[in-house]
């Protein structure tokens, strides 16, 4: 069925670019013409680079971005979730800093890292900081109780009923935090290289957009999906291979 939904959207856009001309080219272009960008930048390079440079480019800031967010995000998460205190003293900062959109950074990120990849990761890992948090938070309270006391008559330490209860039960949550993650990450990603970046598939939609070219702008936007959809299906892999026990329930 979804192959079927693809299969009639392209059929759509045929007829309404190339069989019936409904659409003006500069508005949308042809499948053709998205044929023709996409052998330049694959073939000759376009924006400084081949597709296959700047998509590399991208795959890397995202990964480094989101790493970070994972190694910060995910035990901030689990901390404040577990202790009282820690959320009493980290919270009130985390609610100030939440509302400002990651975007926003991206100016400070220029003063404070220049036009290099570390003020990119810097706003990458702000942006999928965030659900990694709440998630990994709302894992650790959604823990049945009953479970940790029955840990703990059984003679469980802390750390034990940590490692052993509350941790496996709070990484669903925690999963469907680190998709949202990988998704925002993704979106930061082109947001953030539409601004002084010399690579990546965002100085790919940016230029095409100021050479007017919407053929690559389609070019560039495809491959932003298929790596984006790429990232998560390798994150669901490895969901499924850290919650097997889900697949026998």
């Amino acid at each position: 069925m979804g192959a079927a939904t693809i299969a009639s959207v392209l059929a759509l856009w045929w007829v309404a670019t190339t069989g019936l001309r409904l659409l003006n080219p500069l508005r949308l272009p042809a499948p053709s013409e998205v044929w023709v960008a996409f052998q330049q930048i694959l073939d000759r390079g376009y924006a400084g680079a081949t597709l296959w440079q700047h998509a590399a480019h991208s795959l890397g800031l995202v990964a480094r971005g989101f790493a970070v967010a994972v190694i910060t995000g995910v035990p901030l998460g689990l901390l404040m979730g577990w202790s009282r205190r820690a959320e009493a003293l980290i919270n009130p900062i985390f609610l100030l800093l939440r509302p400002i959109p990651a975007l926003a950074w991206i100016p400070l990120a220029i003063v404070w890292f220049g036009l290099g990849d570390t003020g990119k990761v810097f706003v990458i890992w702000l942006t999928a900081f965030v659900p990694a948090v709440i998630n990994a938070f709302a894992g650790v309270r959604n823990v049945d109780p009953v479970l940790i006391a029955a840990a703990r008559t059984q003679g469980a330490s802390t750390a034990q009923v940590i490692r052993h209860v509350v941790i496996p039960g709070a990484m669903p949550m925690i999963f469907t935090g680190l998709r949202l993650s990988l998704q925002a990450s993704w979106t930061t990603l082109v947001a953030a290289e539409l601004v002084g970046a010399f690579f990546g598939l965002g100085r790919v939609l940016n230029i095409a957009g100021q050479d007017i070219y919407p053929g690559m702008i389609l070019v560039g936007m495809a491959a932003v999906a298929v790596c984006g959809a790429a990232t998560t299906w390798l994150l669901s892999l490895l969901e499924r291979r850290v919650l097997n026990w889900r697949q026998a329930i």
